[in-house]
């Protein structure tokens, strides 16, 4: 079996590790630019922005967007484990103590009426320690001590991409239905973010997601994910207006990045910060017929991704997450992964979901 690319078809461990390691790399290169302003990125690094590692001293950090994937990861694989052993469990509240866990890690209390997670391995690494300048809606919605719901949400007007950044796990899980993704990724975004479009934008990055890993071609997994954010009931319509505009500009080739911010916004609400991730990995694919290079696509796009006046780290996250989850392990550079804080830890948080959906140890 192969890609539409010509190469052969990744196996869903290479998707799952090049997913969550392709989403930290873009996660760590554009950190190392966050809320910087075009100007300012171009006065440090050259006309054409950061374009890798090597302008920096490593290992380069990762921030909160890749803890936060790794305790989704978590709170799925241990739903899983009990699933495996035959006890139900509730996904989203496996995920809401994953997060509670995560707060804790960041010197945060949740207050007296949440409860308090058992360990698991993921709290004994000290990188989730470290404080990378948290999402806000995502601190206040869990030190609220409530799990919040679609239907009684907390933080109602939050709308940033605290949701998107750590959804695309929903994605890697195999043998699940679609919808039962969108619902899965839209129902962990209530525990923390109230507003519809921060939910939908969640489930719609988790379909995509899911698509890639699906075997579907990224032209056409986006197309179809537009269509289905603008089928959505009651859909916040900056997202499904984000998506489409992402797939014109992307028509249009490379943009300069105050036509990106322009036209898509700088990634500061979830819909943004997909809609620039998407139009930074579908502007760099290779034209039709032209030779397959994962790691060229990689590095154009998550160039793209990160070089503008919004938040760099999750709009490279989000590039990386979907590069990952087309090509797998194919596609993530060798320096690159040379340069990543803590890639023991995110490779041993790929394996357990490895382990925990196809028995691979």
């Amino acid at each position: 079996m192969s890609t539409d690319s010509g190469l052969p078809a990744p196996s869903l461990k290479s998707r799952i590790h090049g997913a969550l390691l392709g989403g930290a790399l873009g996660d760590a290169l554009g950190y190392a630019v966050q809320a910087d302003s075009i100007g300012a990125i171009r006065q440090r690094f050259g006309a054409q922005g950061l374009t890798g590692f090597d302008p920096l001293s490593g290992p380069w950090p990762f921030s909160d967007d890749t803890q936060l994937t790794l305790y989704t990861v978590d709170g799925l694989v241990e739903a899983l484990e009990w699933a495996n052993s035959g006890v139900g469990a509730d996904v989203n509240a496996c995920l809401w103590l994953a997060y509670l866990r995560w707060l804790a890690a960041q010197g945060k209390d949740a207050g007296p009426s949440a409860p308090t997670p058992q360990p698991r391995w993921i709290d004994r690494n000290e990188v989730f320690r470290q404080n990378r300048h948290p999402d806000q809606d995502c601190v206040s919605g869990l030190a609220t001590g409530e799990m919040g719901t679609s239907v009684r949400p907390v933080n109602p007007e939050a709308k940033s991409a605290g949701t998107v950044m750590r959804s695309a796990p929903f994605g890697l899980i195999p043998h699940i239905a679609p919808d039962a993704v969108y619902k899965l990724s839209a129902d962990a975004a209530s525990l923390t973010h109230g507003h519809p479009s921060a939910r939908q934008s969640a489930g719609i990055f988790s379909l995509l997601i899911h698509k890639l890993v699906s075997g579907e071609a990224l032209r056409n997994a986006a197309a179809d994910v537009t269509a289905h954010a603008a089928a959505l009931p009651g859909v916040a319509p900056e997202l499904p207006d984000g998506l489409e505009a992402a797939l014109r500009l992307a028509d249009k080739a490379i943009v300069a990045p105050e036509e990106l911010v322009q036209v898509l916004g700088g990634g500061w609400t979830a819909a943004e910060a997909l809609a620039v991730a998407l139009y930074a990995v579908l502007a760099t694919l290779p034209d039709d017929g032209a030779d397959a290079q994962p790691a060229r696509h990689f590095q154009d796009a998550l160039s793209l991704a990160v070089n503008h006046g919004g938040p760099s780290d999750t709009t490279g996250s989000l590039a990386g997450n979907i590069l990952g989850a087309l090509y797998g392990e194919d596609c993530l550079p060798v320096q690159w992964l040379g340069a990543l804080e803590a890639p023991d830890v995110v490779r041993g948080m790929a394996d357990q979901l490895v382990k925990v959906t196809t028995g691979e140890g």
